[in-house]
């Protein structure tokens, strides 16, 4: 079991979800549930090295390279990607602290009969005890210190679809008549093979489009290093195109009485 833990730095107001693996896809989600929640987004979100999320952090020259999709998840929601510096206390500790405070007073000596019954535990203990109780640093309940000073900082959510919802992106055909999207691969008809084409994802279903026209649907398939593939794709590959042979004897180029001149008569 993993759980994600928000904390808002001013109000130190949290929010929590649990998962059942550590993909980058419960990352996005765990944060578009916080943004849901606290009604806005912040102008920046303080993150951990998570292999998903950071491909590379220097920890002398402080040059972090941000995973691809993240960036273009922050650039969806309208924040700024910081990264916990490595083998640094004063960071990882307040991005660590918050899952900490979770386990030990939200979670251990308990047990659930479900998944559901975890996720209902961990909102009413947000409810009735972490946005109630007088913060150990700030002194105040968090849900007051929230309202009071945070919430009208926070860039809202209103309106803006999930990053997952709908995205439009560019992909060029495979050797293996596919193209690969989120670490998996979807078929596509094999004379495109070299082309680019166009792969709208809307929801669970991924369209490929080509000159305007789709040429491929597809249920969106969950994980990574899977292939997803139609049978008709690949109907006709390496079929050899033999011109069709003529019918009946192949005809004279020249009448047989020329042919009787030359050989001096005929037979």
């Amino acid at each position: 079991m993993f759980f994600f833990v928000a904390t808002l730095a001013c109000s130190r107001r949290l929010h929590v979800r649990a998962f059942r693996a550590e993909r980058q896809e419960h990352w996005f989600a765990g944060m578009e549930s916080a943004f849901r929640t606290f009604g806005g987004v912040p102008e920046e979100v303080l993150l951990d090295k998570a292999r998903a999320l950071i491909q590379h952090h220097d920890p002398v020259s402080r040059e972090v390279v941000v995973n691809p999709k993240l960036h273009a998840f922050a650039r969806h929601w309208g924040f700024r990607v910081k990264a916990c510096a490595p083998c640094r206390a004063r960071t990882k500790g307040k991005d660590e602290r918050g899952v900490g405070h979770v386990k030990s007073n939200a979670i251990a000596g308990r047990r659930f009969e479900s998944f559901a019954a975890l996720e209902a535990h961990l909102d009413a203990w947000i409810r009735e005890v972490a946005d109630t109780r007088a913060h150990g640093t700030t002194g105040e309940p968090p849900r007051v210190r929230f309202e009071r000073d945070e919430a009208q900082r926070l860039r809202p959510a209103v309106g803006i679809p999930p990053f997952m919802a709908s995205r439009d992106l560019v992909r060029k055909v495979t050797a293996d008549c596919s193209v690969e999207v989120d670490g998996n691969a979807y078929s596509v008809p094999w004379r495109l093979i070299g082309e680019r084409v166009t792969v709208t994802v809307t929801g669970a279903e991924l369209r490929v489009l080509h000159a305007g026209q789709e040429v491929a649907r597809h249920a969106l398939r969950a994980g990574r290093h899977g292939r997803v593939a139609d049978p008709a794709h690949f109907a006709g590959i390496g079929r050899r195109q033999t011109p069709a042979a003529p019918e009946g004897p192949p005809a004279l180029l020249r009448p047989l009485a020329e042919y009787d001149a030359v050989a001096g008569g005929a037979w």
